[in-house]
């Protein structure tokens, strides 16, 4: 897709507090990853540790808002969702134009 416009695109960190909090999101990452990466409209989804390890950078980009929102609900429901949803995250959301 080389047209772009519409596209909705989240970056930003996932801030672990504590050693506990990265053995969660490596437990959980591999499984979260496939299930985005196969959803509709999913037109990339990288999640990468920093240099900081208890700092994650996330970049994700699908083809429009509905295609976000299925992945926003998708993910609340969960067991990433479940098990990361008391670490910070630190997102700006942005649609393009």
């Amino acid at each position: 897709m080389t047209n772009r416009t519409g596209a909705v695109r989240l970056s930003g960190f996932l801030r672990c507090a504590s050693v506990q909090d990265v053995q969660l999101v490596e437990s959980h990452l591999p499984d979260h990853i496939r299930l985005t990466r196969a959803e509709p409209g999913c037109i990339s989804f990288e999640v990468s540790q920093t240099e900081d390890p208890l700092i994650w950078r996330v970049e994700e980009l699908f083809v429009d808002r509905a295609a976000f929102d299925f992945h926003q609900q998708r993910t609340r429901a969960s067991k990433w969702f479940v098990a990361t949803s008391a670490i910070p995250r630190d997102y700006g959301i942005v649609t393009l134009a």
